[in-house]
């Protein structure tokens, strides 16, 4: 049986074969911008109550997609909501008294909303939100040694576990800032994140990694270890399966610690990646959570593979594939009426349509058809 969120897609695709052609690029991007400025909140923000980054998500988005004029008013409008979220003690972007669980993810994205606003305004702003991040990094500030498998990984917060999901925002982040390609921040998190990869090599010291050995990456290597393709009980000895989300952010996040491609490990991730492209499910998973973050696989997938200069990727069959092309008409088959997004399977907020539109949009930022 299909996932269910294929079966609704492909069930989109064949109502609408015989009557329209596929949208266009052009035409997906402006239905989604159309479904923003209806749902813009008085404030400013979108799915603020879910989350204060979801304003930053999607303004990242509008801006990346080169649509809008930066000063057209919906932009300016989100603009002033994440102004009011920077906290003035601690320079974080999470709002004013936000909950340590906030802290890493929402700063990040809302860091990248205001660099991609381009402002000389807001240089302060972003400099002591970086800082700020920086500090959420495991390291010798929380007497954590190399030999920890906690060390240089990032997690919601200064106390949390930390996972490769984090930790990629959080270099997003500093990228994004123009943090030095040799600061410390970075050497320290290709440690955490070599640690994430089932790669049986001597950047990876942890006693599962040469289980499955596949290049793929995990959640976690913290704790033992953790992925969301099962639960670790139900995983035994078999060890921790990675899957397609979290490998496209190991590729992405060595690319920004300056691994390059002839490293034994970039080499092995990619590899696993060719062998398991697809456009319509978070690749490595079971068929019952093969649509688990399935949109946030696509923005990591087309961030990751842009980083690459990859135009086009092989499968394990030999195929070459456009994957801006192919990714724009799974987004396309998936867009609702009204210009909105939401998925299925509603884990990790994706049943959200002001969430997962922020996801689409900056994913379409990185497939625009080249001229």
């Amino acid at each position: 049986m299909l996932p269910r969120c294929l079966v609704l897609g492909l069930l989109v695709v064949l109502s609408g074969t015989a009557k329209e052609p596929t949208p266009t690029w052009d035409e997906i991007v402006d239905k989604t911008i159309a479904y923003y400025r209806k749902t813009q909140a008085k404030d400013g923000s979108w799915g603020a109550k879910l989350s204060p980054g979801v304003t930053g998500i999607v303004l990242t988005g509008l801006l990346k997609t080169g649509k809008l004029n930066k000063d057209d008013p919906m932009i300016e409008a989100a603009l002033s909501y994440i102004e009011s979220l920077v906290d003035p003690k601690s320079g974080h972007l999470a709002g004013k008294g936000a909950g340590v669980k906030l802290q890493n993810y929402v700063t990040a994205v809302n860091v990248m909303a205001l660099v991609a606003a381009d402002r000389p305004k807001y240089k302060t702003v972003i400099e002591r939100a970086t800082k700020f991040l920086r500090q959420l990094q495991w390291d010798e500030g929380e007497d954590k040694t190399r030999d920890s498998d906690y060390y240089g990984g990032a997690g919601y917060d200064s106390k949390s576990r930390p996972d490769l999901s984090n930790t990629q925002l959080f270099l997003d982040a500093l990228v994004a800032a123009g943090v030095p390609k040799d600061d410390p921040a970075f050497k320290k998190a290709l440690i955490f994140v070599s640690r994430c990869q089932n790669l049986d090599s001597e950047f990876n010291d942890q006693p599962w990694a040469k289980k499955i050995n596949d290049g793929s990456f995990i959640y976690t290597p913290a704790q033992g270890g953790d992925t969301k393709v099962a639960d670790k009980k139900e995983l035994g000895e078999r060890g921790l399966p990675g899957y397609g989300s979290m490998t496209y952010a190991g590729v992405k996040s060595m690319i920004y610690c300056g691994v390059d491609a002839k490293d034994p490990r970039m080499q092995k991730a990619l590899e696993w990646l060719s062998k398991n492209y697809t456009t319509e499910v978070n690749p490595g998973m079971p068929e019952a959570r093969s649509c688990w973050g399935l949109y946030y696989y696509y923005h990591t997938m087309a961030k990751t593979l842009a980083l690459l200069g990859q135009d086009k990727v092989k499968d394990a069959k030999g195929l070459e594939h456009d994957w801006r092309a192919e990714l724009t008409a799974a987004l396309g088959k998936r867009q609702k009426p009204d210009g909105s997004f939401s998925n299925t399977a509603a884990n990790w907020m994706e049943a959200e349509p002001a969430l997962v539109g922020g996801y689409v949009l900056m994913t379409l930022a990185y497939t625009k058809p080249k001229k």
